[in-house]
């Protein structure tokens, strides 16, 4: 799965994920990205698209003033947000529990792969948890 911890920047796609958004200027990229999310609907979620929205989602977090963890691995959003100070709409927030709750529902690739570790209920608390910090 590339990922050796349950938080939202702890997994290779969402740190390559924060790549494009420290060029960023504006929400676009965290949009598209969560839109990704949306529009498969209720086929078959792929687990790099669950991993890049979970990562999107923690980016309007922090934007709200709504830090996770604050580690080595969040630092280029941590810059990002304190460089840009952006405001997320409240339809984006919206679009982040959406998504959020899209990523934890059947069929979805990274669900199904933490289902199978037995750090499964450590993710999904960090995903409750994550949803609670974006202020909708």
């Amino acid at each position: 799965m590339g990922a050796w911890s349950h938080e939202s920047f702890g997994n290779d796609v969402a740190g390559d994920w924060t790549g494009p958004l420290e060029a960023s200027v504006d929400l676009g990229y965290v949009e598209k990205t969560l839109q990704t999310v949306l529009d498969v609907g209720a086929g078959y979620l792929e687990m790099d698209e669950a991993c890049e929205a979970v990562a999107a989602a923690e980016a309007i977090a922090r934007l709200q003033g709504n830090f996770g963890v604050r580690d080595a691995y969040s630092r280029a959003v941590d810059s990002w947000v304190e460089r840009t100070r952006l405001i997320p709409s409240r339809a984006l927030a919206t679009k982040a529990h959406r998504v959020l709750d899209r990523i934890v529902s059947e069929p979805s690739e990274l669900l199904e792969q933490w289902q199978e570790t037995e750090d499964a209920s450590d993710w999904l608390s960090a995903i409750a948890d994550l949803r609670g910090r974006v202020e909708a």
